[in-house]
């Protein structure tokens, strides 16, 4: 089926997504971009053609304020809407794959806080790709309250050197989720999954690893 650029209504307006479907997919991610770039950023372009590559489908869309170019997040109501209206477009277009929702940093927060409120019909479980645990430098769980209202498996895949999620308070809250929730973390990986030079690894090998991981949880 290939990649193909569709609009989704979401309230009165509606938002850009790109789906791409690669042939024998049998999961679909429905992934929602962080909160300072995009669904078009190379981060998620390379999380969409990766798992592409690994047999999974992506639905990719625009927050309605990413839409309008403004610089300002959507306040949850309205971003829970367009997680939403996302997961419903995916249902409609491609019935017959297993449906996984989330995405990077304040995608994924606004997709389980989404889950928690009602959940999203058909999905199976969510991923978060750096999930948002508190702001740089404050270490603090609160964000992450609504997750025990989340019935779903949830994979948090996390960077131990971000700055916005603490493991010492992260891998704690996830054990406390239970069985169906679990965290994989990328050695000197930080919030956008970057690694320094001095490790000797490579982002791009980051990046393998943890789609690899992605895919095989979805599969």
């Amino acid at each position: 089926m290939g990649k193909e650029a569709i609009s989704i209504a979401v309230g009165e307006g509606t938002v850009s997504a790109l789906l791409e479907v690669p042939a024998g997919a049998k999961a679909c991610y429905v992934v929602a971009h962080g909160a300072g770039a995009g669904m078009n950023h190379s981060f998620m372009a390379a999380v969409a053609e990766g798992l592409a590559a690994r047999g999974v489908a992506t639905l990719r869309y625009q927050f309605p304020y990413m839409e309008k170019a403004s610089k300002r997040p959507d306040v949850p109501k309205v971003a829970h809407a367009a997680v939403r209206a996302a997961v419903a477009e995916a249902a409609v277009r491609i019935p017959k794959l297993a449906l996984y929702a989330g995405g990077k940093s304040f995608g994924g927060r606004m997709t389980s806080q989404a889950q928690a409120e009602s959940p999203l019909p058909g999905v199976r479980g969510l991923a978060f790709l750096g999930f948002p645990l508190h702001a740089p430098g404050k270490p603090s769980d609160d964000r992450a309250e609504h997750l025990v209202n989340v019935k779903v498996p949830m994979l948090f895949l996390q960077g131990s050197r971000d700055e916005l999620a603490d493991l010492e308070l992260l891998v704690p809250l996830v054990a406390r989720l239970g069985g169906s929730a679990k965290v994989e973390i990328f050695e000197d990986a930080d919030h956008s999954f970057h690694v320094p030079a001095r490790t000797g690894k490579k982002d791009a090998e980051v990046m393998e690893e943890l789609l690899d991981t992605l895919a095989a949880w979805m599969k």
